[in-house]
């Protein structure tokens, strides 16, 4: 309901007042009895005189959003100047003058023009006037008020969200508190009850209430089960007005959705489980999976799989499967269906994120009871051992046996068993063994210091079922025997100087064995029998495998004898005992007073002989001199040339023969035939070549003549063939040349040669439009009859 409201007018009428101020400094006020004329009183007697306002209006008001058909009436300015006979002119100016508020320059009445909305402007400042019509003088200063909109409950509470999205823990406690709406009114607060917000729930009751003044949601009913109900919608309205009857009204939506807390334990859907295996099944393979039921979700469903007891906790073991919350059952140790063919396990399933808050509900785990059933199968033979090692000494004789493998039948059948030797690891089939019993003898000949270990794959297989087989590893070591005799490290070459004395180390030897006695190697060193007592060198065994060459006189002669051959004999002290007999070379060199040699070659004996350097430079020289001469002999022997085979001037290779005539032009028919080329009688006849010397002399070969009408281009194919298969003609970088120029051209003839062939006179006179290089055509051929003729 809209009222409108009439403003009074109001008059400024004149008053006087004067005022009395303290001595000092005194100050008085005096408005005279005309009221237009401010008086400012002070000692030194001057006086101020203020005019009154001739203004009657008051501040104007105005409802918005009116919706009557007329303009509405806001209010009427009136100065006491006017006297009603026309005058006087009003003007408004300011906010919305002209278009919002329009006046009447004549009365001074005050409309608004459009329908006006609080909540985009609620008031508005303008400046009114008074102007004489005639002069267009102020008769009032420009003064200013303001419009105010008075505000209505036209817009309804608003929320922030059309749609709200929350949630709250389930089996939380009454009150708990869920989320905050907001709502707000766009209408003045201070202005009525117009936008004072009220909550209230419409959807939702009873598991959710709203508090009216905050907009606040929460718990209403206690204890309430994701598991039973996850989502909920709850729609709270906001209304102004406070609430009461006749106010406006919004409306959201609030999505609640409780959230999961631990609050179920892990439950097996059944007590007992049943499983089978293989007896052959290998080490952690799965043999089933089971799966205790948890209501919660995410990590409060997390569930954790045990074996607490049971006779097969020590064969079989459980994991947990992450990603499905499986237990899964898998293969401990190797089972056996001889030794048990049953077990049960007692599997425990717990939460791995218990909340205290509910350890009240109950023990968050369960127990199932799992059997396990072994199932028979048949297997391959078993050895006694995981590996063989044996022993034999390298001297055993062939067929010797040197051990035996033993293998069975796990199952109850107990099948019989054969043995071999996989030839893939004894190639050289040095061992063999035998089918029945697994006995392995020697088939040929050990040598320990070629191969001292031989590692063979010993195979047993099932009689009655070939594919059962397993195979085994058998390492033999080569035991040494003492059948290698010592001999020297190396091949020892030594000296013993001219002025050598008697007792002087001339060399330290010692030995290599390849056998490898238990106790380490013990060498003796001593001279052979026969030469037991050396009458120039001795040998004294230093008893640590090395023995010492002694001098045993004073003085060597290089001229007597330059190179002593000393045989030392060698043998160990293994069973049975081993020798060899080692030469040691030993040469007689010149030597300084030190012992340092100087000359051990033949150019010391030379020298010793007689022969003086010079002598021996000069022989140096000689031969030098032979060998340069040599040398220069085979170079100029290589330096000669052979005369070519071929000197004459008409040798034809590489070649080139120029002619510089010029031919007489068209005119000149004598300077080539081509009937010579139409003619095959007149070529010339086929020579030798001249170039190479013949082994044999072939018969000219005469071509067969052709017709005299034959075509060019065919002439010239049948002579290139025969070219080709010519013998004798010229060499293969040779360059054969036919003219043809070929026939039934679409371009006619420019020859004149034919134009007395032709019927009828030609006119030439085209040739002058050709230019000037057809000068001379169109003179010789465009002239009159009595040229022609």
């Amino acid at each position: 309901m809209r009222t409108c409201y009439s403003l009074s007018f109001l008059f400024w009428t004149c008053m006087l007042h004067v005022v009395h101020m303290t001595p000092s400094p005194k100050r008085t006020i005096k408005y005279s009895q005309n009221g237009r004329i401010l008086v400012l009183s002070q000692d030194d007697g001057k006086t101020l005189h203020r005019s009154k306002r001739g203004w009657m209006w008051n501040q104007f008001f105005l409802l918005e959003e009116y919706t009557g058909s007329d303009t509405q009436y806001v209010g009427k300015l009136h100065t006491d100047q006017d006297k009603g006979d026309g005058n006087l002119k009003y003007i408004l100016t300011g906010d919305g003058a002209g278009s919002l508020f329009i006046i009447d320059e004549n009365t001074g009445d005050i409309h608004a023009a459009k329908k006006l909305d609080r909540e985009e402007k609620s008031l508005y400042v303008l400046r009114a006037k008074a102007v004489d019509r005639k002069t267009g003088r102020q008769v009032e200063p420009e003064s200013e008020f303001i419009i105010k909109i008075h505000d209505i409950n036209d817009n309804e509470p608003k929320f922030t969200k059309d749609m709200y999205t929350a949630s709250v823990p389930e089996m939380s406690g009454v009150g708990t508190s869920v989320i905050q709406v907001t709502a707000t009114d766009a209408d003045d607060a201070n202005y009525g009850n117009s936008a004072k917000v009220v909550y209230s729930i419409l959807q939702g009751q009873p598991y959710f209430s709203v508090d009216p003044e905050t907009g606040i949601i929460k718990t209403a009913l206690p204890d309430m089960s994701r598991e039973n109900r996850e989502q909920y919608q709850v729609v709270i309205q906001a209304k102004d007005m406070g609430g009461q009857m006749g106010g406006l009204s919004g409306t959201t939506t609030v999505n609640i959705t409780l959230t999961d807390v631990n609050d179920n334990p892990p439950r097996f859907p059944q007590s007992t489980y049943q499983f089978s295996s293989p007896e052959s099944a290998s080490l952690g393979t799965p043999l089933g999976r089971i799966k205790a039921n948890d209501l919660d979700v995410g990590e409060n469903a997390a569930t954790e799989y045990s074996i607490s007891n049971g006779d097969g906790s020590d064969m079989f073991d459980i994991i947990t499967d992450e990603d499905t919350q499986e237990g899964i059952i898998t293969i401990k140790k190797q089972l056996d269906f001889e030794n048990r063919m049953l077990y049960s396990l007692r599997v425990e399933a717990a939460n791995t994120h218990p909340d205290p808050r509910f350890f009240h509900l109950g023990p968050f785990k369960d127990t199932a009871l799992v059997k396990v059933s072994v199932e028979d199968v048949d297997e391959p033979p078993i050895f006694s051992r995981s590996s063989y090692i044996i022993e034999v000494d390298e001297d055993a004789k062939e067929g010797t046996i040197i051990g035996q493998v033993i293998a069975q039948d796990p199952d109850t059948t107990k099948n019989a068993i054969k043995y071999s030797v996989d030839r893939h690891t004894d190639l050289d089939r040095i061992f063999n063994i035998c089918s029945g019993n697994g006995s392995i003898f020697i088939s040929k000949p050990l040598d320990r210091e070629e191969t001292p270990w031989h590692n063979i794959t010993v195979i047993a297989t099932e009689i009655n079922n070939p594919k059962q087989s397993s195979q085994i590893p058998v390492f033999i070591r080569i035991l040494d025997i003492n059948d290698h005799a010592p001999e020297f490290a190396k091949y020892y070459e030594t000296f013993v100087c001219e002025n050598a004395k008697a007792g002087q180390l001339v060399q330290t030897v010692s030995a290599v064995d390849k056998d490898e006695p238990p106790r380490g190697h013990k060498f003796f060193f001593e001279l052979v029998p026969e030469f037991a007592v050396h009458p120039n060198f001795s040998v004294v065994d230093n008893k640590d495998n090395t023995a010492g060459i002694l001098t045993r006189r004073n003085g060597y002669s290089r001229s007597k004898m330059s190179t002593y051959l000393l045989p030392v004999l060698i043998f160990d002290n293994d069973y049975p005992i081993q020798s060899s007999t080692g030469t040691l070379t030993i040469r007689v060199c010149a030597c300084d007073s030190r012992g340092n040699m100087q000359s051990c070659n033949a150019e010391a004996l030379l020298l010793s002989a007689g022969l003086s350097t010079g002598a021996l430079i000069a022989i140096l020289l000689c031969i030098i001199i032979l060998l340069v001469l040599v040398v220069l002999f085979a170079a100029l022997k290589r330096q000669r040339k052979k005369e070519p085979l071929i000197i004459s001037k008409d040798d034809v290779r590489d070649n080139i023969v120029t002619y510089n005539d010029e031919g007489g032009g068209e005119e000149d028919t004598q300077a080539f035939d081509i009937g010579t080329l139409r003619n095959p009688e007149a070529r010339e006849e086929s020579k030798m070549r001249r170039d190479v010397i013949p082994e044999t002399i072939f018969q000219i070969r005469r071509t067969a003549p052709l017709w005299e009408n034959i075509d060019v281009q065919d002439f010239i194919q049948r002579r290139l063939k025969e070219n080709d298969l010519d013998p004798t003609a010229p060499p293969y970088d040779s360059l054969a040349t036919y003219a043809y120029e070929g026939n039934d051209s679409i371009a006619n003839s420019l020859s004149s040669l034919e134009s007395l062939t032709m019927d009828g006179n030609q006119d030439y006179d085209y040739l002058s439009d050709w230019g000037p290089r057809f000068k001379k055509l169109a003179d010789m051929y465009g002239g009159d009859d009595s040229d022609r003729d």
